[in-house]
Order: C-alpha cells, then sequence, then structure tokens
C-alpha cells in the first residue's frame, strides 16, 4: 500500500478524508469504533517467551547440562533409580527457574503499564487526556512544550512549534513547523515542515493537529524494525554477581577434582565418587543467585511502585542506597502543588481571594475585609482576564471534584477567574487569542495577543524582576502614567513584601497595537509594556515533606532546593521545612553567573537554596556536587531538565506535571511529585539492597556448609557424608524457597539512621565475606558431626546419611533466619514479621520430613527412619547456628558499646 503524502493535503481535505473536525474533534462512540478498526497506536513489540521456551532456556545451564549428562551416565550403568530422581530433580529447578524468570517478567511489564504515556486530545470538543495507544486517526491532539509527539499528525495551527526530530533524521537542531502546505512531491521526513510525528519530542511552543497515522503505520512504526526493544541491561550488581558466579565455578571445579581425586586415592567407587563430585558441583556453585537476585529486584521495584516511585532503569535500585543529596525542586514537589491565588495587587489596592485549591468558589475582600465585586473595579477586571487570556491551563470538572489541564500557576489564574465568573469559553470567544510567544525558562514570561475594545492589546505575565524592567508605564486608576524608577524600586519592595511569606508572585503587564506583529518575538513584544499589577499565589508546604526531610538528615542525606521562584519564596519555605538551617547557604541564579567552576564547587558544599535559577544551572550545580563525589539524586519535570536528570546519578521525573521528554531521561518516576516518596525510595533501595545481600550470605554460607562437609568426610577417611541424590536435594529444597523469602524481608529497624552506602562497597563488604565462611563452615561441622556420632554409635551406613542429611538442611533452614539482620537479635526482629520466611522454613521443613518418614521417598533417596535419640542429636545440632550467630551479634554489640 502506497503511502499516503499527507504534507501535500491541505488541512480541511485531511480532516474531511478522515471525517473529523478540526475543533471538535472525534465523539468518545467513533474514537472507540476507530480503534476496533486500526488497533492501539503502539509499535508491535516482540511477542513474549512463551513457558516450554523459558524452560528450554532454563535447561541450557552449563550445570544443568553436567547433571542431565550424570544422569544418562547412570542410566547407561544401570543406576535407573539415580538417574529418575536426577532428572525429576532438574525438571524441578527448571520449573522453579521459569516461575522466577516469568514473576520477574509480569512485574516489570505492570511498571511498564504502569508509566504509559498519555495525550491530551480533544474528544466532542472537550480538551481530555487519554493513553497514547488509544489514539487513532481523526483525533485532534494539543502539543505543548515537553511533550512526546504521539502518533503522526498533520498540524492545524501552530506557535512558535520547535520539534526535535532526532529520532528519525539524526538532526539534533529542533525543526521549525508551520501548517502552511508543503510542495506536492517526494519530501524528505526532515521537510515536512507542517507534519508532526510519533516519538519525537516538542521542545517549544505549541500546537495543535489532526492524527493521520498511528501505530505501525507511523514513521516510526515503519522503521520498527530497527528499534525493537532491547533485553534490559543487567545491573552493576547483576554484572558482579555473574563474575562472582565464574570465579565460584572455577573454584568449584578445583575443589570438585580433589574431592574425586582424593576420593578414589581412599578407595572410595568410582561411579559414587564421580556422582558425588558432580552434585558437590552444583551445589558449590551457587546457580540460583542470579534469577534470585532478579526477582528480588523485580519484587523490589513492585514494592515501590506501591509507595508512587516507578522504577525506569533497575540500576537505580542500587544507586539510591548510595544517595548523599537529594536535589528537589519546591514547586509541587515539596509543596502541594495546589496553587491558589490569594492576592492580588493593583494600583495600590490589595484585594485577598478566599477558597483554596481548584474548585471555583471563593470571594473578593478589599484591604477592610469588605467583600467587592471584581468585575466593577477596572485594574481587577484586567487583572483577573488577563490571567485567563494569557494562560494556556483549562479547569475541568470531574466526579472527584475539579482539576486542572496544564500548568499549575495557570491553573490558579484560571481558577481565580472563575470565582469571579470569568470562563474560558466565552473569554476566548469574546477576546480571541491571534498569536502569542510561548513562555521560556530563560526569558521567564509568556505574551498573547488579543482583538479587544476594538483594537489589539498584548498581555505579558511573568516573573515580577524579569518584566518590570521592560515596563515603562503604568496603569492606574486615573489612566497610564509613566514608571518612574522610584515606583519602579517600590513595586519590587511589594513583591519581596509578598515573596517573604512563602508566595509566588507574577506580575502582569499590557500594551496596545495598531495590528498583529506579523512574527512577534520577544526582543520587540516584550519591551515599552504597562505594568497592571501582581498575582501573589500561595502553594502550601506538603505536610509529611519535613519529615521527609527530616529523615534524610539522619540518614546522613543532605537535601536541597532549586527551584526557579523567588529567594524570599524559597527561603520562606526551606526554613519551614527545615531544609535551610542557620550557617546554610543560598544563591540565586545571578550569583551562579558570576562564579566560575572552582567557586562554585567549594559552594555547593553548604549552601542548600538555589532560587531564580535555569534548567542550565541544575547542570551546573549537579556537576560541582559530583565534584565532591557526592551521588546526586535530582528531581526535573521540564524538557530543559532532561541533562541535569541524565547526569544526575538518580533522575527522579514528576509522574503529574512532568513531561514525556524529562520521564524518558530519567531513572525513576514519582507517580504523587512528591519529595516523600523519593526518601520513601531511597528506603526502599537501601532495603532491596540488604535484602539482595542477606540472599547471597545465605546461600553462598549454604553452599560453604555441604563443600566443608563432604571435602572434609573425604579427607578424614569417613567417605562422603551425602549421597549425590541428598546433595541436589538440598540445593533444591534448602537454597531456592528462602533466599526468595529473605528478599522479601521488610526495612530493617534504623535502616534509614545509618549512613548512605559507598558506591564501590562490594557485597561482601561489612563483614559479610567473614560470616559467610565462618557460619558456613560451623554447618557444614555440625553435619559432620551429626555423621560421625552416627558412625560412633554403630548406625548404619543409611542412618549416618540421613542423620548427616537432615541436620544439614534444618540447620540451613534455622541459619535463614539468622540472616535477616546482620547485628539485630532474631528475637528483637520478631520471628513472624517475615511470613514469607516462615512460610517457606515450613514447606521446606516438611519436605525434608517427608523423605524421612514416607516409604516411597525413603527409598529413593537413600534415607533410614531415625531413632529419637537421633532426633534429638539433629535437632540439637540444627539449632546450634542460632545460638552462635546470636552470641556474635550480642557481642558485636558488646564491643561496639566500648568504643
Amino acid at each position: 500500500m502506497q503511502e499516503k503524502k499527507w504534507y501535500a493535503v491541505e488541512i480541511q481535505q485531511a480532516c474531511q478524508e478522515l471525517r473529523s473536525d478540526l475543533y471538535q474533534g472525534l465523539d468518545q462512540e467513533e474514537a472507540g469504533r476507530r480503534l476496533r478498526n486500526y488497533g492501539p497506536n503502539v509499535l508491535k513489540e516482540p511477542p513474549p517467551r512463551s513457558f516450554f521456551s523459558m524452560f528450554m532456556g532454563q535447561l541450557k545451564e552449563i550445570l544443568v547440562l553436567i547433571l542431565i549428562g550424570a544422569a544418562l551416565i547412570s542410566g547407561i550403568l544401570g543406576e535407573w533409580e539415580d538417574s529418575v530422581v536426577i532428572l525429576v530433580i532438574v525438571v524441578l529447578n527448571a520449573a522453579l527457574g521459569v516461575y522466577q524468570e516469568y514473576k520477574a517478567e509480569q512485574s516489570l511489564k505492570a511498571l511498564k503499564e504502569m508509566t504509559k504515556p498519555l495525550a491530551k486530545v480533544v474528544r466532542g470538543g472537550i480538551v481530555t487526556q487519554v493513553g497514547v495507544g488509544d489514539l487513532v486517526p481523526g483525533d485532534v491532539v494539543l502539543l505543548d512544550a515537553g511533550d512526546s509527539v504521539p502518533a503522526d499528525a498533520r498540524l492545524i495551527e501552530a506557535a512558535s512549534l520547535r520539534v526535535n526530530e532526532a529520532a528519525l533524521t539524526g538532526e539534533s537542531v529542533p525543526a521549525e513547523k508551520d501548517p502552511a502546505l508543503v510542495a506536492v512531491g517526494e519530501v524528505s521526513v526532515g521537510d515536512q515542515k507542517n507534519m508532526v510525528f510519533m516519538g519525537t519530542a516538542v521542545t517549544g511552543g505549541r500546537g495543535r493537529a489532526l492524527v493521520v497515522e498511528t501505530g505501525m503505520h507511523t514513521q516510526l512504526g515503519r522503521i520498527a524494525q530497527l528499534l525493537q526493544e532491547t533485553h534490559p541491561e543487567p545491573t552493576p550488581l547483576q554484572r558482579r554477581l555473574a563474575e562472582l558466579g565464574k570465579l565460584l565455578g572455577m573454584a568449584a571445579g578445583v575443589i570438585v577434582a580433589l574431592v574425586f581425586v582424593t576420593g578414589l586415592l581412599r578407595g572410595e567407587d568410582i561411579l559414587e565418587m564421580f556422582m558425588t563430585a558432580i552434585s558437590l558441583a552444583v551445589a558449590a556453585v551457587p546457580e540460583g543467585l542470579p534469577a534470585v537476585v532478579t526477582i528480588v529486584l523485580a519484587l523490589g521495584v513492585t514494592r515501590m511502585s506501591h509507595r508512587r516511585a516507578v522504577i525506569r532503569k533497575l540500576p537505580a535500585v542500587e544507586t539510591l542506597g548510595t544517595a548523599t543529596v537529594i536535589c528537589s525542586d519546591k514547586t509541587g514537589t515539596l509543596t502541594k502543588n495546589e496553587m491558589t491565588v490569594t492576592q492580588i495587587y493593583s494600583d495600590g489596592n490589595l484585594w485577598q481571594v478566599t477558597g483554596a485549591g481548584y474548585q471555583p468558589d471563593g470571594r473578593f475582600l478589599d484591604q477592610n475585609g469588605n467583600e467587592v465585586a471584581p468585575l466593577t473595579d477596572r485594574n481587577l477586571e484586567l487583572m483577573l482576564l488577563g490571567g485567563l487570556l494569557n494562560s494556556d491551563a483549562r479547569l475541568e470538572e470531574t466526579g472527584k471534584g475539579y482539576r486542572v489541564i496544564g500548568d499549575p500557576t495557570e491553573g490558579a489564574l484560571v481558577v481565580a477567574a472563575s470565582k469571579a465568573g470569568l470562563t474560558r469559553e466565552k473569554a476566548e470567544k469574546t477576546y480571541p487569542r491571534l498569536a502569542e510567544i510561548p513562555f521560556d525558562s530563560a526569558r521567564k514570561m509568556m505574551t498573547t495577543f488579543h482583538h479587544m475594545d476594538e483594537t489589539i492589546w498584548s498581555f505579558t505575565k511573568g516573573a515580577p524582576d524579569m518584566l518590570l524592567v521592560r515596563c515603562t508605564e503604568i496603569m492606574t486608576r486615573q489612566g497610564v502614567v509613566p514608571l518612574t524608577e522610584e515606583t519602579r524600586t517600590w513595586l519590587l519592595e511589594i513583591n519581596s513584601q509578598l515573596a517573604s511569606q512563602g508566595q509566588r508572585i507574577l506580575a502582569l503587564a499590557i500594551r496596545r497595537w495598531p495590528e498583529v506583529p506579523d512574527d512577534p518575538l520577544p526582543e520587540t513584544a516584550e519591551r515599552d509594556l504597562t505594568f497592571v499589577g501582581f498575582f501573589a499565589m500561595q502553594d502550601p508546604p506538603r505536610p509529611e515533606a519535613k519529615e521527609a526531610v527530616l529523615v534524610s538528615r539522619r540518614a546522613g542525606i543532605r537535601t536541597v532546593m532549586i527551584t526557579g521562584d523567588h529567594q524570599e519564596t524559597a527561603m520562606a519555605i526551606a526554613r519551614e521545612l527545615g531544609i535551610w538551617q542557620q550557617g546554610d547557604g543560598a544563591l540565586t541564579g545571578a550569583q551562579l553567573k558570576q562564579m566560575d567552576e572552582e567557586q562554585l564547587k567549594e559552594a555547593v558544599d553548604h549552601t542548600t537554596v538555589y532560587a531564580r535559577v535555569s534548567p542550565e544551572d541544575k547542570l551546573r550545580i549537579v556537576a560541582a556536587l559530583k565534584e565532591y563525589n557526592h551521588v546526586v539524586a535530582m528531581t526535573g519535570d521540564g524538557v530543559n531538565d532532561a541533562p541535569a536528570l541524565k547526569r544526575a546519578d538518580i533522575g527522579a521525573a514528576m509522574g503529574i506535571t512532568g513531561t514525556e521528554v524529562a520521564k524518558e531521561a530519567s531513572d525513576m518516576v514519582l507517580l504523587d511529585d512528591n519529595f516523600a516518596t523519593i526518601v520513601s525510595a531511597v528506603e526502599e533501595g537501601r532495603t532491596i539492597y540488604a535484602n539482595i545481600r542477606k540472599s547471597i550470605q545465605y546461600l553462598l554460607s549454604c553452599n560453604a556448609g555441604e563443600i566443608v562437609a563432604i571435602f572434609s568426610a573425604i579427607l578424614a577417611g569417613l567417605g562422603s557424608p551425602l549421597t549425590p541424590i541428598q546433595i541436589l536435594w538440598l540445593n533444591l529444597v534448602t537454597d531456592g524457597p528462602p533466599a526468595l523469602a529473605l528478599g522479601l524481608e521488610p526495612p530493617e529497624k534504623g535502616v534509614m539512621d545509618l549512613p548512605p552506602r559507598k558506591p564501590d562497597e562490594g557485597v561482601f563488604a561489612g563483614g559479610v565475606g567473614t560470616k559467610i565462611l565462618w557460619q558456613g563452615a560451623l554447618i557444614g561441622l555440625l553435619s559432620l558431626a551429626s555423621y560421625w556420632l552416627a558412625l560412633s554409635w554403630g548406625r548404619t551406613l543409611e542412618e549416618a546419611h540421613t542423620m548427616a542429611f537432615v541436620t544439614m538442611a534444618m540447620s540451613q533452614l534455622v541459619h535463614s533466619f539468622n540472616v535477616r539482620s546482620m547485628d539485630q537479635s532474631l528475637f528483637a526482629l520478631g520471628l513472624g514479621t517475615n511470613r514469607s520466611l516462615v512460610y517457606a522454613f515450613l514447606a521446606s521443613a516438611s519436605l525434608q520430613v517427608a523423605v524421612v518418614f514416607i516409604p516411597f521417598l525413603r527409598q529413593v533417596f537413600e534415607t533410614a527412619m531415625l531413632r529419637s535419640s537421633d532426633w534429638g542429636v539433629v535437632l540439637t545440632m540444627s539449632l546450634i547456628p542460632l545460638v552462635a550467630v546470636e552470641i556474635s551479634k550480642l557481642w558485636g554489640k558488646l564491643v561496639n558499646g566500648m568504643k
């Protein structure tokens, strides 16, 4: 099918062909019908792996292949029972691996669903948000700076619209867009100025576009095979563990060879020693470790998502535990992001506006507290009307109340106007917008042009200090008069007084024009303005933010506020939250620009508030902090924040106000835009890493115990205390379930009272390596002791094997409770606080007891019924690791207390 040249079609014709309406869009019923016809607006992904494919993948592991080979050799030599048992264990182990892999995939898939992007679309004349996958040809979408273009679309209108099309064209400079018709003929993607394409990013301006192609029919879809999703990169921890696995494999090879040769020299049966050596190799290498780590990471990030933090890149989980500085935006992160106009100033009058949040109910009070009719005062009416017209936010009523679609600050202006009875629909019809100069973070202002009172007026709103320098006149009750330097200074003092109360201030100015400029530019349009007044807005601190800042400080993490707001506003909030304390520094963007890199490096170590900063300043602050070897978490929401988010060790994008570009650049997304969520994520990150270390400690100490028991017994001439089948059974029953359960351990008490972990700290740091060795040796020697006692008491070899077998299994299972904490007593933690581990213990212990008591299983696993005295020995030996580790923890506390 030939590709349609939409760029060469007039927009009205395109609209007719797609049976749509440029202003009303499609209705919901038609959109649903088209979605069924065209399919979802997504790129085809590779089909998920089948269970059979995952199962076969498990069987390709080198150790599993060795086991299968051993089973075949046993069968050839007539040992069919051993052969069948080995194969059953292989299948069970593979089934467990498939389950783990499937669980991890499902967890990550659920997280992916949570971060699906949204698009602003006009349905039935109402602007709403829908999932990008629900867009269909004929939909009318709205585009703003920071949005990812959701589908291929033909532009209806554009105001200074610039789109980064590097993903398609390789051109790094954003393309200027224009709705005008492009010449008929073959035109490359980069020259289709009236088109926007799926997967590209809006870097500036705004636009309205008609969706013409979706899914695999888009330009991106046509090259989708080149962009197929790759498998996630392993985290640094997973890479280190893979290397550890190789080292352990080589070490196991040496030990197995020694055991085999030693056994032969001692006169052991060659087949028995071969099977023992193979089984020991399987037991010595924790082949389940990568799967355990993957599932613990996956379950951990799922748990994080329940606390409103979605991890986009797995390495961030590890990095979170090492964070030393959190650089947070103020608005919406440390504060509620429910901006409300509380005061309006104009010509010496200060009106109070009642009501909070987005509910459009409130009154206007004069300085004496008397209610006034807002539309009877020309200056107040002009302020409200200007704030409404010079904004893109929309107030929408939902089943749960009202919400603002768009910028929260602009939303506050729209709500204030609504309180006076001014609605966007009526205002836009009466005073249509003719042109605009969009807001950008460098100018900190926005200008719109409107037809009003038989002439053209422009409204400019923005930061007071930036806007006042562009004003030459001021609006008074007597009319427009020149703005003197004395009046300008006085206005800046009023601005400072309002800002010092923790309020955000916006200034509004107007200008009269004979006609709309052809190509309005900030340099010419935003000068010679007439100042009208100030809006004072309150965005109260989040109640939970103060506690989160305190928790961060206890955890050795410094909180730094970075905001584009006025310094007085920032300082008021920072003091209230405890971010800024006596002796801390505060810098403005202007001061930062005067500093060289060395001066900035000196300043960042004691500065906790940065005000009036640009996205470029954020990048410099992050770089300077990293020079101090800080591990930096940085929040961001705008398209210009993407470089700083990438430069930070942990980039956290806002889930509500964040642009799609910022989310793509981030490591994690805060679904509720809440600072406390970052702190919760740090706690979860620390917990996940600690739990992975616990799983590693448990698995390796169990493996070490098996090696010590078998190697020591053979060296002592006692023969192997465990049969090959028993070794494999231990590897299946006592390793996997408890190790997974340890990955679900709840956060330890005081996890946020510890300093951050060093980034280069290995998994064996903090005494973990030593504990693995001595605790593994203890478990192995206890099993060996049970074996030796059984032989010395004249028990049969089968009974001796059974005593060693059960002692090894039960002591390992008991030891899993020791590993729950490095230094806290099990009795302080509480036995039932990790129910998953209790269930894993009971299940594994039941299976272990079953192979002794059930006759059929006794025959398979070569066990024997034990006498009551034997059970007394087994249970006593099994509890010794618990007692020994409890004593070592108590001793550690005493030693630390004496320091």
